[in-house]
C-alpha cells in the first residue's frame, strides 16, 4: 500500500510516498480502508523535529493520528459485523496518511446517517477540541465572543457554536480570503490580525469570552479585548509556544483563564466527545471548513500550506 512517510526531521520536502506491506491486523484490530485522513498544525512540527524527545517520535514514521472509511478486515475476537462499514477513528498510534491503517476495535464509530466520510474527518480532532472548550466557557445568548484563529479548523466550529448559542461573534483571522470564510460561517464582526496593532482596529470590544488558539504574543494581545472578569480559553501554539498571559494583570482584572488542559482528554472521553460531534454535524449544527483535499502524494504540499497559513480551513488527505 501507499503511505506518505516522513523519512527524516525537516520541511515539508522530508515526506514522501512510499510503498510500504499492507497491515494485518492482531487481536483486537480492525484495517480500516482510508477515504479521508485529517491534517493537523502539530504534524508539521513534529515533522520538523520540534521537541523530538517530547512527542517521541524516530523517522521514518507515518504522521496521522485520525480516519475515516470503511472496515475492510478485522482480526481475532473483533466483531465481524464491523466489517464493511464506515467508520471514523482515532489511530492512537499514528499511520493515518494511507491507503490503509490498523485501529484498534475500540476506537471505532460508526458514521451516522448521511455524514460524509471526509466531514467525518476533518471533525476528528477539532469537534471535540471545539465542543469542549465551548462548553467549558459557558457561553449564553448576549455574550460578546472573540474566536482567534477563526478560520482554523477549531475556531470555524467555535464561531458556529457560539452564534447558534445567541453570542455576537468577532472573529480574527488572516486576510480577505479567511475573512470572508469567517463571515460565511456567521460572524457578527471580522478583524484582520496581521498588523501590530490588530486589536486598536476592534473597535473598543470588551469580550464576555475568549477563545485563543494562536499563541505567542499575537494570543497573549488578545487579553486586551477581554472584559473584566471574561473567560478566556488559551488553548493553541501554533506559533511555537502557548501565549505568556501576565498572571497580575489577570487576577487583578477577574479573568478565569484555562489552557490547552481542557482538552488532554482520556480515551474514553476522547470517543465520546468525537460521537457528539458527528452527530451535531449529522443534524446540520456544525459543518468543518474544508479548505483543500489532496492525494497522498501531495502530503508535503498539505504540510506547506498548514506552515504558511495559505489554506482557508481544513487540508485532508484523501488516498
Amino acid at each position: 500500500m501507499r503511505v506518505a512517510q516522513v523519512t527524516r526531521f525537516g520541511g515539508p520536502e522530508v515526506i514522501e510516498t512510499v510503498e510500504l506491506p499492507d497491515p494485518v491486523p492482531g487481536p483486537g484490530e480492525v484495517v480500516v480502508e482510508v477515504a479521508a485522513a485529517d491534517t493537523i498544525f502539530v504534524e508539521t512540527q513534529v515533522r520538523s523535529g520540534w521537541a523530538a524527545e517530547m512527542w517521541g517520535v524516530t523517522p521514518p514514521y507515518v504522521p496521522g493520528g485520525a480516519v475515516a472509511g470503511v472496515v475492510a478486515a478485522t482480526g481475532e475476537g473483533v466483531d465481524p459485523s464491523w466489517t464493511g462499514r464506515t467508520v471514523a477513528a482515532a489511530t492512537r498510534q499514528g499511520g493515518g496518511y494511507a491507503e490503509r491503517v490498523l485501529v484498534p476495535e475500540g476506537e471505532l464509530l460508526p458514521l451516522p446517517s448521511g455524514l460524509a466520510p471526509e466531514t467525518a474527518a476533518a471533525l476528528l480532532h477539532d469537534g471535540p477540541t471545539a465542543l469542549t472548550l465551548f462548553t467549558n466557557a459557558q457561553v449564553r445568548a448576549g455574550h460578546s465572543v472573540l474566536v482567534l484563529p477563526a478560520a482554523g479548523g477549531a475556531g470555524s466550529l467555535l464561531v458556529q457554536l457560539a452564534k447558534a448559542a445567541g453570542a455576537h461573534v468577532t472573529g480574527a483571522a488572516r486576510g480577505k480570503r479567511k475573512l470572508d470564510a469567517v463571515r460565511g460561517l456567521g460572524a457578527d464582526a471580522v478583524v484582520d490580525y496581521s498588523g501590530p496593532e490588530w486589536a486598536d482596529g476592534v473597535g473598543g470590544l470588551a469580550a464576555d469570552v475568549v477563545f485563543e488558539g494562536v499563541g505567542g504574543e499575537l494570543g497573549a494581545s488578545a487579553l486586551r479585548l477581554a472584559a473584566d472578569g471574561a473567560r478566556v480559553a488559551s488553548y493553541g501554539a501554533p506559533s511555537g509556544g502557548f501565549a505568556a498571559h501576565d498572571p497580575a494583570e489577570v487576577e487583578r482584572r477577574g479573568i478565569r483563564l484555562s489552557g490547552i488542559e481542557q482538552v488532554q482528554f482520556t480515551p474514553e472521553r476522547h470517543r465520546e466527545m468525537t460521537a457528539r460531534a458527528l452527530d451535531e454535524a449529522a443534524a446540520g449544527r456544525i459543518r468543518p471548513l474544508i479548505a483543500q483535499r489532496l492525494p497522498l502524494n501531495r502530503a508535503a504540499e498539505a504540510h506547506t500550506s498548514m506552515e504558511t497559513r495559505a489554506a482557508v480551513g481544513k487540508t485532508l488527505l484523501v488516498p
